[in-house]
């Protein structure tokens, strides 16, 4: 990589506003072709933001040992899921990707090294949600991994070191789902718009109430928030991305809630934006 090329990169770039920061319930694959509630929203979420000059996604679908950030220039659209229709294995998302973003990912964070990664591409939690929001596929997007070596305070701290790119036309968006839990869906009300478990609407609002008080703290100690929560995130990786997202929030910004709905018991596509 032509390291002199790359100071020349975002990090030189100020924007006179702050970008806002997305969490998004991604769901199933399918809502990358199918039309529905959610498509929708994502949709005119791409109209109602400033456009950014790039997108670092934070993906529940990408877990590594250490912290890596997708750093080719045309990253390839991994269909990371079995037993779709073909229909959906046919979808390419062509989004060119940013190796000068990448460098400045490793440039700003100093908790842990960042590895500049060639091999991985966009997975579902990330291009599955982004075609929706920009279908041009004309914004550069890179990845950036779950290192699944981290406490969750450690995922929180490192998060807050990207906020400088806010600064610089760079959409950071957390990809996951704040309930997650494919052991026990209800694929019985598969085609109800709004279904959830009890358990799975309670620790939802949990979920929602800390965000709305700004308490990061509970969140981030969510192991210690009861059984419903437990349920809820049997294990991290759907989680996490709200972490990186709810760390990169000023004190005064608002925070606006949207698809907020249960979908087939223990699933919750409840996605916020920031600022």
């Amino acid at each position: 990589m032509n390291q002199n090329r790359l100071k020349n990169s975002t990090a030189s770039v100020e924007s006179t506003e702050l970008m806002p920061v997305l969490f998004v319930g991604h769901g199933s694959p399918m809502n990358a072709i199918e039309e529905n509630e959610f498509v929708l929203a994502w949709r005119e979420l791409g109209k109602s933001i400033p456009g950014p000059k790039a997108i670092l996604c934070i993906s529940a679908h990408w877990e590594t040992s250490g912290t890596h950030v997708t750093a080719m220039p045309k990253p390839p659209t991994i269909h990371d899921f079995g037993g779709f229709p073909q229909e959906l294995y046919n979808v390419q998302y062509p989004a060119p990707g940013s190796p000068e973003l990448a460098y400045d990912v490793k440039r700003i964070i100093t908790a842990t090294d960042v590895g500049l990664d060639e091999k991985w591409g966009l997975d579902h939690g990330a291009w599955s949600v982004i075609r929706n929001i920009y279908p041009g596929a004309d914004v550069p997007v890179i990845e950036m991994s779950l290192n699944y070596h981290l406490t969750p305070r450690n995922h929180y701290d490192l998060a807050k070191e990207l906020a400088p790119l806010r600064k610089k036309g760079v959409l950071i968006i957390g990809s996951g789902n704040m309930v997650h839990n494919l052991r026990m869906l209800a694929w019985n009300h598969a085609n109800e718009p709004d279904y959830g478990f009890d358990w799975a609407i309670r620790a939802n609002e949990i979920f929602k109430g800390l965000i709305r008080d700004n308490n990061h703290k509970d969140l981030i100690h969510y192991r210690d928030l009861g059984n419903e929560v437990q349920m809820a995130i049997p294990t991290p990786d759907h989680f996490l991305p709200l972490l990186y997202s709810i760390a990169l929030k000023e004190e005064n910004e608002s925070v606006t809630f949207f698809n907020d709905k249960q979908v087939m018991g223990s699933l919750s596509m409840t996605s916020i934006r920031i600022g």
